[in-house]
């Protein structure tokens, strides 16, 4: 991924100007921070972080986070994941049902949630066909990249 200094101040901008508390961006080797959060804590175990002139957003560089290892099928069934920051919705409209609840059979591609970052919409889809046998986030919460959001037991 390349971003440049333009496109990263480009970033903070619109992450002052959202309802977005963070957002984080990892690929590969690379990986982005953005904080409005006043005590942002960020570990480092490359000790190659920028700190910043002013307090708020914070950017910083880091390793990729340990608090969501990359989705490991379990004992209980497959994670589907939230593959970015931002607020995940579990219903297409405030007063339409959930798109999926548990019991509920998933099929491949079937969309199963939507995250929105920096006001785009992205639908999130199941890479597997079974039942839906937890649901691990509520609606409207703000999600880390790769937090599971549902757990499917396998068809």
């Amino acid at each position: 991924m390349s971003l440049n200094i333009n496109d990263i101040h480009e970033l903070m901008s619109n992450l002052e100007n959202s309802s977005l508390r963070e957002f984080k961006i990892v690929d590969g080797d690379f990986s982005l921070h953005l904080s409005k959060n006043e005590n942002a804590a960020v570990v480092n175990t490359s000790n190659a972080v920028a700190t910043p002139a002013a307090p708020l957003p914070a950017v910083t560089t880091e390793t990729p986070s340990a608090d969501y290892p990359l989705a490991q099928p379990s004992n209980e069934g497959v994670e589907i994941v939230a593959p970015m920051v931002g607020t995940v919705y579990l219903q297409p409209k405030p007063e339409a049902p959930m798109f999926k609840s548990v019991g509920d059979k998933v099929a491949v591609g079937e969309t199963v949630a939507v995250i929105e970052a920096m006001k785009l919409m992205t639908e999130i889809h199941s890479d597997v066909a079974g039942t839906v046998s937890k649901i691990l986030v509520e609606n409207e919460e703000v999600v880390d990249y790769n937090k599971p959001l549902y757990i499917i037991d396998k068809d």
